[in-house]
């Protein structure tokens, strides 16, 4: 009798254990199903987002001043194309096989989404606030495009391959600061506008990074999706199919 109410306890023991591991397991998945975010990633894209909108106005005319003072008629095409450079460097780095903290895959639609959510600020903020460029060519001066491209690049440069060597992240912000420079030496941009296009590049790049595990366990996985590059005849981009 003993005996039976020893193995009766033992076989309750083992089921409880068991039952405690499950509810452990399916705890852990539901948190590991949520997107982790890092508030303290934040911290240099809203200083340079909140110094942008703090150097509007006189700040930024009195530099721009000096700036087309001592380089007048600056002319460089530099940042057309150096603005595609830290991402291109990603892409390319992926493509010959560099290891980086993503499979190649996975380089292209973080490159995708982040450049997305990036320049979709970017353009609606643009021909939302319609501030007036300082060369008084348009009034989609706020904030600049090209550096906004640049640093998202640039921080997609440092997440992939910046944990390889300091370089790549030297060498991807370096060539985001020129580009942004440019801006301003051609009297396209306000120092505003710089400031605050690089905190959305960088900015926009940290929040895809940081719900990109989510995103993948989530809506990535499915079958029933696809990518299509798109063009309107007016711009080039990326479209997102998906049926669920």
């Amino acid at each position: 009798m003993k005996q039976l109410v020893l193995l009766l306890l033992l076989t309750g023991s083992v089921r409880f254990s068991t039952a405690q591991n499950q509810l452990d397991t399916t705890a852990v998945q539901l948190v590991a199903a949520q997107p982790m975010f890092r508030p303290t990633a934040y911290i240099v894209p809203l200083g340079l987002m909140t110094a942008g909108l703090l150097t509007q106005g006189q700040i930024s005319r009195h530099i721009q001043s000096e700036v087309v003072g001592r380089y007048p008629g600056f002319s460089s095409h530099v940042d057309d194309f150096g603005q595609y450079a830290p991402t291109l460097a990603v892409l390319g780095l992926g493509a010959a096989g560099v290891k980086g903290k993503h499979a190649f895959g996975d380089q292209v639609i973080l490159t995708v989404l982040s450049h997305g959510v990036a320049q979709a600020i970017t353009q609606g903020l643009k021909y939302t606030v319609a501030y007036p460029r300082p060369d008084g060519a348009g009034n989609e001066s706020f904030p600049s495009g090209h550096t906004s491209l640049a640093f998202t690049g640039a921080a997609l440069l440092a997440h992939e391959y910046g944990g390889r060597s300091g370089w790549y992240s030297v060498a991807g912000y370096g060539a985001a600061t020129t580009v942004g420079a440019l801006r301003m030496l051609k009297n396209r941009h306000w120092l505003a506008d710089v400031l605050f296009g690089a905190g959305v590049g960088i900015g926009a790049t940290e929040l895809v990074y940081q719900t990109y595990p989510w995103l993948k366990r989530v809506v990535f996985h499915k079958k029933n999706m696809a990518l299509v590059p798109l063009y309107t005849g007016y711009s080039t981009g990326v479209c997102w199919l998906a049926v669920f």
